[in-house]
């Protein structure tokens, strides 16, 4: 699915100041069931958060981009409330076949809010909130994350222009806002669950996913 004319006007290029967002600390080779990957850490001085990219292949100019928020309970524990772990799953295996490609994995868990009170969440939907809802009676807009950070470490890593794998448009307009040519705009699609279904369909109604395939 192509971005719209309208939406590819010029970036304007990184600001000094905005180039000390995050600072690289290490790098290592990192084996996966989708190919080898090289992780490259980085970390946020202002928060003291450490960012991950997963490298494959060369990637200066274009190239295949997930921009990808922590998750602990779907990632590495595959919980069903959710669709991130499928998300990210799927963002591997197409940069394996690709053979080329980057994953910004962003340590931003629970649309920013942290683990503690993504449980506090989890705990009032299943009271009947929906997962906007209970972000906002804990006291926190529906979605606190800054995906200028990763347009940061993508500008390190020397990509200007991406595909990019996702289905919020937020992440579209702030990559482009912060200068990154978003040459199309990948769907990632994942099956429905009992457990995942109303908190798919939120995403669509109140924050604007492109998450189509819903009945």
């Amino acid at each position: 699915m192509s971005i719209p004319e309208s939406a590819n006007t010029p970036p304007q290029p990184l600001t000094a100041v905005t180039a000390a967002m995050v600072e690289f600390l290490a790098e290592a080779r990192v084996p996966t069931a989708h190919g080898s990957f090289t992780m490259k850490l980085f970390r946020e001085p202002s928060t003291g958060l450490e960012h991950i990219a997963m490298v494959m292949g060369d990637v200066t100019g274009s190239a295949l981009v997930r921009v990808h928020s922590e998750c602990m309970t779907g990632d590495v524990f595959g919980s069903l409330r959710c669709d991130c772990g499928p998300q990210l799953d799927f963002a591997m295996r197409e940069i394996g076949k690709k053979g080329s490609g980057v994953v910004v994995y962003l340590r931003q868990e629970g649309r920013g809010i942290g683990l503690a009170n993504k449980l506090r969440a989890y705990q009032l939907q299943d009271q009947g909130m929906d997962t906007v809802e209970a972000n906002q009676h804990l006291g926190f807009p529906a979605d606190l994350r800054n995906f200028d950070i990763a347009a940061q470490i993508l500008s390190q890593l020397g990509v200007s222009s991406v595909k990019l794998m996702t289905n919020n448009p937020r992440k579209v307009s702030t990559l482009e806002s912060a200068g990154v040519k978003i040459e199309e705009r990948v769907p990632v699609r994942s099956d429905v669950q009992p457990e995942n279904e109303r908190y798919l369909g939120t995403k669509a109604r109140k924050l604007g996913h492109h998450i189509d395939w819903l009945d």
